[in-house]
């Protein structure tokens, strides 16, 4: 099933029309994601149940592999992909109209939160969006409590320290630390690219 052009216009990164007739199919995008979250959430006891709602919820089968605990709390949700051996803790936000990306075995910590949606700066269009896709690249971790804005990528292997603010792309094998987010240091155990 091809996604209406508006999901698309959404991943392609081009502005969206608050007030535009289609933003009613994300709003009901939207209100399904928050109903099938509330029983991945609260009703649902085992990793199969909880893998086949977020299944429903992305529109995919999500890799067996992959381990996502409740709760978990997305704005849209078909457009958060995820690889396999991905790790996500408890209480982590997905803002992901624009697309998140979470590669093979990358680790969310708890609290953390990814971010693909910005608004409009102009008053008069304010609340129309513009998204950029986030990527969490193979092995990356993103610690607890970190916020990852709009458009960043997280390279591999590279680790986001607790409670982070990232603004610019990560290197990979690198660890970022702070408000904004800076290179500290290489990862431990990680060769020269």
């Amino acid at each position: 099933m091809t996604e209406p052009a508006i999901f698309q216009r959404a991943l392609a990164g081009e502005p969206l029309d608050f007030t535009g007739e289609d933003f009613q199919l994300i709003n009901q995008t939207v209100q399904r994601t928050q109903e099938l979250l509330k029983k991945f959430n609260h009703i649902d006891q085992t990793n199969e149940q909880r893998r086949a709602t977020l299944s429903q919820v992305v529109g995919y089968s999500v890799p067996e592999s992959a381990e996502i605990n409740a709760p978990v709390h997305s704005d849209f949700g078909p457009h958060l992909f995820i690889g396999d051996n991905v790790y996500v803790n408890q209480g982590v936000m997905f803002v992901d109209l624009g697309g998140i990306y979470l590669g093979d075995g990358a680790l969310i910590g708890p609290g953390a939160m990814l971010l693909t949606v910005n608004h409009v700066e102009d008053p008069a269009h304010r609340r129309d969006v513009q998204a950029s896709a986030v990527h969490v690249e193979k092995n990356a971790w993103v610690g607890a409590g970190a916020m990852i804005l709009p458009g960043v990528t997280v390279g591999e292997n590279a680790i986001v320290g607790a409670g982070s603010v990232v603004t610019k792309d990560v290197p990979a094998n690198m660890v970022v630390v702070g408000t904004p987010a800076k290179v500290l240091r290489r990862v431990k155990g990680s060769t020269e690219a």
